[in-house]
Formats: structure tokens, C-alpha cells, sequence
């Protein structure tokens, strides 16, 4: 029977006890605790079943689920009988750092008082253990009371497991879910160095030498790298995207995926739904999809990008706003649908985030944006994960330009039309405003603020004209490398090629001259030649010349490729 899908449950009792639609993954309970590692780290992007995995955990071997062996009915770990016999015997301690996401070090310290304090509120029946001292209670009592100094809130889930260790005559399993969450808000909201000090210090006395630790697992979208955060820990076994282990315990295979398509009568558009939502890949296994959008096609039966939405995804666009021109000759590429092949180092090292392009690709191959395509030599080759993530980032290049967008529209229709008096209305309007959208720093140069310029209206023109035209940018034709070129995809329409050029003193002495230069640019080193192969019958040459804030627009006056 079909079973109704629900959004947004990662309690796995709730999800069991609803009957609602669920992909069984209870496997994973027994790869993981066979690996015998004293401690796991995974990383998986946002929506993977991150939550409902360590909730899963959890419901499994807590003794809050003693004789709770019905939960499993029907799935994986019910027929392993050595498990069974596990079910509901372990002390268990559960935390999700999922909501530290303060803008201060001293908020955020407020934040884990109370998130420790909640935790240790869900434990108070150790407070009428006889298992524990006074001295035990009273400290437990002053971190429920959030009464505790911070270096006490620091070392809290070591002590409560040491109390739950001696209240129950075991060792406990510690769960830690989003583990990455407040160094990401540190970073963004410059406190790194403090915050780090505190997790760094919080994670030590959890997992290092702690006498009472059964088993410890951390889940997180990064891993953040061992010098910042597990500097001395080396008992921690590191689970991220490339590596072969739980690769399909986290996100639905392409089986599942079809099996519940099939289920809901949605069969016919498995080919959609994957050119929509597959592309995901951890370790060997493709073919993985994100639960999140699948869950919400079986339920809205409609596609769109239910994943990318569930996010703000202001850091990426700094990321490629600020970035180098490099990185935005790159993201161009990926938006077109291309590659890029890059190096890929998973351990994040945010100091160098907003600069190295290893760092930031790295980081957007972790964060799911990104796949691997095949591994080369020199690196990786990546392309954008799925058309869900493409579309996404088209929107956000027009959010960019939202505060002009529709005269920018109107700008694009002028250029198609070849209106040139429009256009240069239009770039003294607006000209002044993108330069500093794009402008990376206040130290750069002339030179260098008009190619931030270049850069970004390219990528505006991708974001409204890619499903009409092809284009190209920095691509070599003729005699040398074109700036923009434009092709019509139904090969009848006219073809553009826009070349621009700063002012130079040593060269002209006014920006007509610029202007002029650009022009003469595209016709010695042949652009057009490209467009002339496949057909293009007209193409309008244009030179942008850029002084300061100015801006020149000329068009050359034979257009004719035959000329």
C-alpha cells in the first residue's frame, strides 16, 4: 500500500510509528558499529539523513529504547540476530549543534550553556542515582541550571558521560550531529579564532582518552581540518565523500529511487528525475540522489529545486563574487554546463576559503554543489551535480543584478536588436554600480576592476540568454582569444562578438580611440571565424572601452561575416 509521504520528521520512532513512506537504511547500524572504530566523522551535504541516521543510532542501542525491537520490524538489522540482542543496551548521549549560529563568541557561549543544559535536563534522573556523589550532583545541577562557567560547558558531555558511565555500569555511545555548524556561522561572522578554541576543547575532553567512551560519531556538512579541531586526536576515522565506506548509506540509490517512483505511480519520469536529481557520488557509487527533492517530487509531483531552496546560499555567491578572476572563468564554465579540472583537498581550511581555488572547489564538492567527473592526473575533473544545482545558481546570478534587472533584461533585448544608443544609455546608468558589485578590493586596479566588471556581466548575460545562445568567453578563434561571443542557437538569428578594452594613456588619448582599438582587435585576429563555420550568415561586432567609470560603446559598421 502506498504510504503517505511526510517532510521534515527525523525522530525514527515518529517516522515508524506514523507509517509513513521511509527508505530502510538500518543497515548502516551494523556496518558502523562493525568497523570498530573508537570514533567515526562523516560528511554529507545538507538533507542527506544526517539527523535521522544519528536518531536512528540512537533509537537502536539507547536504553531509553529498551525492548523496543518493533521499531525494526521488517527492516535490515532485524535479521541480524546478534544485534537484536544489542537493541536497547547502551547508555547513549544524542546533541545536535545544528543551532549554534550566533554572530558573537560571547552569544555563542550562551547558546552552549543552554544547549548543555537542555542536554543534561534530559538526564536529570541521574540526580536521584546512588551511583553518584554529592559533589557529582552538585555539578550536574549548576550546568542544568546554567550556573556553570563556560570551561565547565566545555568539558560537559565528558562529564555526563562519566555519570551515565556510573549510574549504569557502561560505557556510552556519544552521537555529535552538525558538528561543523557554529565554526561555519564563526567564520562568516569573524570570531574563528576564539570559537575554535571552544570546540576544539569541547571536542578533546569528549572524545580524547575519555575512560567512558563506548563508541563516538559526529556527523557534518565539512571537515574542518585536523590542525583547527582535532589537533592531538588521532583515534577519529574520517568518512567524507570520496571515501568508499557508507557510500550508500546516506541520500537513495538510483533502486530506491525508482522503486518508490514505481510505488507512486511515477515511473514514466524516472529519465526527468534523474536528469533533475541525480548526480551525487560517495565514494564509488553514483547514481545517488538527494533525499530531500525526492521526497518532496513524490509528494508535490512537480520538479523544481526543492533542494537548493532549503538553504540561503549566501556564502557561495561570496565566494565567487570575491573570487579571483580564475574562479569566475571557472564558475562561468560550470554554469554553461562544462568542466573544470582542479585539485581536491576535503580537509577545509577556512582561512584560505576566500582565496585558493583548491580550497573553495574542495569546499563546493563537499557542500554537494560540485561532482566528481573522472580523477586525472593533475586533479579532478568536476562538473555542477545535476540540473536542480545549475538552475539554483542561474538564480542567483540574477539576484545579483536584481536591483537592475529589468533594465538589464531590457539592456540584453537592446543588444540583440543591435540598438547601440539604448546600450550606451543603459552602461552609463548602470556602469558605476556593477563596477563596485565586482570589485574585489579597494587596492585594485583600473585594469583589474573592469575585468570584475567583464566578468560579472557575462555571467548575467548566461543567467538570462543560455537557452537561447550559446556562449563563450576567453575561447580561443582566428588569430587569438575573443572576450564574448554570442551564437544563436537556431543558427539563423545573428551572432555577437564583444571585445573590451581599458584606456591606456601611452595609447589613445581618448575612449574612442579605446573604443576603436577593441574594434580593430576582432577584425585582425578573425573572431568571427568560428560563427563563419557554422553557418552564421551576420555578426555584430562590438568594443567596449572602459576609463574610470566611463564607458564607450562602438559597433563596427561592416557586420558581414563574408566580408
Amino acid at each position: 500500500m502506498k504510504k503517505t509521504v511526510a517532510l521534515g520528521i527525523t525522530a525514527f520512532e515518529d517516522i515508524i510509528g506514523r507509517n509513513v513512506f521511509y527508505v530502510d537504511k538500518t543497515r548502516f547500524i551494523k556496518d558502523w558499529y562493525d568497523s570498530a572504530d573508537q570514533v567515526t566523522l562523516i560528511t554529507r551535504p545538507r538533507r542527506f539523513g544526517k539527523t535521522l541516521t544519528l536518531n536512528m543510532v540512537e533509537t537502536f542501542f539507547s536504553v531509553r529504547y529498551q525492548n523496543r525491537m518493533d521499531l525494526f520490524d521488517g527492516r535490515f538489522i532485524a535479521g541480524e540476530e546478534r544485534f537484536r540482542a544489542m537493541q536497547g543496551t547502551f547508555p547513549v548521549i544524542n546533541l545536535s549543534l545544528a543551532n549554534v549560529k550566533q554572530r558573537s563568541y560571547d552569544d555563542m557561549c550562551y547558546a552552549m550553556r543552554r544547549l548543555v543544559a537542555d542536554l543534561f535536563g534530559r538526564h536529570s534522573y541521574l540526580l536521584q542515582s546512588d551511583r553518584l556523589t554529592e559533589a557529582e550532583k552538585e555539578d550536574f545541577s549548576k550546568i542544568i541550571w546554567k550556573k556553570a562557567p563556560d570551561q565547565d560547558c566545555m568539558d560537559a558531555i565528558r562529564f555526563l558521560s562519566q555519570c551515565m558511565y556510573e549510574h549504569f555500569g557502561k560505557k556510552v555511545m556519544i552521537l555529535i550531529d552538525e558538528y561543523d555548524t557554529p565554526m561555519l556561522e564563526a567564520y562568516t561572522a569573524n570570531y574563528w579564532d576564539t570559537a575554535i578554541e571552544y570546540i576544539r576543547r569541547m571536542f578533546h575532553a569528549t572524545f580524547k582518552d575519555n575512560l567512558y567512551l563506548e563508541r563516538g560519531l559526529l556527523t557534518g556538512i565539512t571537515r574542518i581540518t585536523q590542525e583547527s579541531i582535532f589537533s592531538d586526536l588521532n583515534n577519529i576515522a574520517v568518512v567524507t565523500t570520496t571515501t568508499e565506506q557508507f557510500e550508500d548509506s546516506f541520500g537513495f540509490t538510483e533502486e530506491e529511487v525508482f522503486s518508490a517512483l514505481e510505488n507512486y505511480g511515477l515511473s514514466d519520469n524516472m529519465d526527468k528525475v534523474r536528469y533533475w536529481y541525480d548526480g551525487f557520488q560517495f565514494g564509488k557509487h553514483s547514481g545517488i540522489y538527494n533525499p530531500w527533492s525526492i521526497l518532496n517530487y513524490l509528494k508535490a509531483r512537480k520538479f523544481s529545486p526543492y533542494w537548493m531552496n532549503t538553504s540561503g546560499n549566501a556564502l557561495v555567491g561570496n565566494l565567487v563574487r570575491e573570487g579571483s578572476l580564475k574562479i569566475k572563468d571557472d564558475f562561468e564554465i560550470l554554469l554553461k554546463g562544462g568542466t573544470i579540472v582542479t585539485e581536491i583537498d576535503e580537509s577545509i581550511t577556512y582561512a584560505e576559503l576566500r582565496g585558493d581555488s583548491k580550497t573553495i572547489w574542495s569546499w563546493f564538492l563537499t557542500t554537494g554543489y560540485v561532482k566528481i567527473v573522472q580523477e586525472r592526473e593533475n586533479g579532478y575533473e568536476i562538473a555542477l551535480t545535476n540540473f536542480e544545482v545549475r538552475e539554483a545558481f542561474y538564480k542567483l546570478v540574477k539576484k545579483w543584478f536584481a536591483e537592475s534587472y529589468d533594465e538589464y533584461t531590457e539592456f540584453i533585448r537592446m543588444l540583440l536588436a543591435g540598438n547601440l544608443e539604448g546600450m550606451q544609455r543603459y552602461m552609463e546608468k548602470v556602469t558605476s554600480r556593477t563596477f563596485s558589485f565586482f570589485d574585489v578590493g579597494s587596492g585594485s586596479s583600473e585594469s583589474d576592476v573592469a575585468e570584475q566588471f567583464y566578468h560579472g556581466f557575462t555571467l548575467g548575460l548566461i543567467a538570462d540568454l543560455d537557452r537561447t545562445h550559446i556562449l563563450t568567453s576567453n575561447r580561443e578563434s582566428g588569430f587569438g582569444r575573443y572576450d564574448v561571443c554570442i551564437e544563436p542557437r537556431d543558427g539563423k538569428s545573428d551572432g555577437i562578438i564583444i571585445e573590451f578594452k581599458v584606456f591606456d594613456p601611452k595609447k589613445e588619448t581618448t575612449l574612442e580611440e579605446t573604443a576603436k582599438r577593441a574594434l580593430e582587435q576582432i577584425e585582425t585576429k578573425k573572431y568571427e571565424i568560428d560563427l563563419k563555420a557554422r553557418g552564421i550568415e551576420t555578426v555584430c561586432k562590438y568594443g567596449f572601452a572602459f576609463r574610470g567609470k566611463e564607458v564607450l560603446i562602438q559597433k563596427a559598421e561592416d557586420e558581414s561575416v563574408g566580408a
